[in-house]
């Protein structure tokens, strides 16, 4: 074991194939730090073979003990009823109670971790990420200058410390609690003083069509497929095809696309 590891998370079959073409980007980076995956006990051993023969750490981890008012208020029609998504649609394997479990990285026996959403893909290498402090995200850049007073928590780094593991469960389950985005929304309250990352640090997808002139493969470190993902059949796949077109070829065995040579997009 390395004092230094990548974590995703896994809760179920569809994003155990997120993490498969994630685990394969890392290895390509070149970085050396230990690849984890935490996974939720429902998940298949068959979907989680593949992460293992890509030589990942398989940490299984319990969804979080909060108590059944919690539960129903995050559950997802009732989320998704209160706090519904309006720029994108979240795919129907999407569970938000799940997201909270994201947490445990805090129990992990590693010095400093850099989280990664199993949607994402590493471009280039960011182990540099390793050597930032607690906690540091990209904002949730993604349609104009307003996104930037919101952070993204499908990258971060992180120091695990049970200290810090019982002050995060302490302020989450409380009366009435509610945390609109889950996690996401969580992690910003819990971090307010967050450092932010350059965009590029976690780029999303929806900057594709939306912001194009922030786009710049010379510059992209880590592309995210937030909101639909790359390995459905969705209604964006004709204005994300070079993006979804990419992430193909990482979740297969063949060769991946120089970015030099990857088209820009639509203006």
């Amino acid at each position: 074991m390395s004092a230094r590891a990548y974590v995703t998370l896994v809760t179920n079959a569809d994003f155990a194939r997120g993490a498969r073409a994630l685990l394969r980007s890392l290895a390509l980076s070149g970085s050396k730090a230990d690849r984890v995956v935490m996974h939720t006990g429902g998940v298949e051993a068959a979907a989680l073979a593949p992460l293992v023969d890509l030589g990942a750490r398989m940490v299984e981890v319990e969804l979080l003990p909060t108590s059944d008012s919690f539960n129903a208020a995050h559950a997802r029609a009732k989320l998704h009823a209160d706090a519904p998504f309006t720029k994108g649609e979240k795919p129907a394997f999407h569970t938000p109670l799940d997201n909270f479990a994201k947490l445990r990285l805090w129990q992990l026996d590693y010095e400093r971790v850099v989280f990664l959403d199993a949607d994402t893909l590493v471009l280039r290498n960011v182990d540099r990420l390793f050597d930032y402090p607690e906690f540091c995200a990209a904002p949730n850049v993604y349609e104009g200058l307003a996104d930037f007073q919101r952070m993204n928590s499908g990258v971060f780094s992180a120091r695990p410390s049970q200290a810090t593991f019982a002050a995060m469960l302490a302020r989450l389950d409380t009366p009435g609690a509610f945390w609109r985005r889950t996690d996401q929304t969580f992690l910003q309250e819990f971090f307010p003083d967050w450092h932010g990352l350059p965009v590029f640090d976690n780029m999303l997808q929806y900057v594709w069509f939306n912001l194009p002139d922030l786009w710049s493969w010379a510059d992209i470190r880590i592309l995210h497929y937030q909101y639909e993902k790359p390995w459905q059949d969705h209604a964006k796949v004709d204005r994300l095809g070079p993006l979804i077109d990419l992430w193909q070829a990482y979740a297969g065995d063949g060769a991946i696309p120089s970015l030099a040579a990857m088209p820009g997009p639509p203006r």
